[in-house]
């Protein structure tokens, strides 16, 4: 599953912007145990547990996209709407705060 949001800030404002979304979704949702790791600047391997299973994928941040890539198993595919459309809610919470200055 590959997901693209997109986003008019430079890349290191959009990584902070991941970094503090990731954190929110993560308190929100212990249960998970989502994980977040930075490769480097521009990469992050994440991952999550469901139901038994831990589904792994990266972060990718662009000059225009954040992209969430993530392998979901068959068996989780009925989750894999609500995940996208939390994480994508919080990375706009995100870039509405940095837009501001809040970050």
């Amino acid at each position: 599953m590959k997901h693209d949001i997109p986003h008019d800030l430079d890349v290191a404002t959009a990584k902070k912007v991941t970094d503090r979304a990731f954190a929110a979704y993560a308190a929100e949702y212990p249960d998970y145990k989502p994980t977040l790791a930075w490769a480097n600047d521009r990469k992050a391997d994440i991952s999550f547990s469901a139901k038994g299973i831990k589904l792994s994928g990266a972060m990718h941040i662009s000059e225009k996209l954040i992209t969430m890539e993530l392998d979901v198993p068959f068996l989780l595919r009925v989750f894999q709407g609500k995940a996208i459309s939390v994480i994508e809610r919080e990375v706009k919470v995100w870039i509405a705060k940095a837009k501001r200055g809040e970050l």
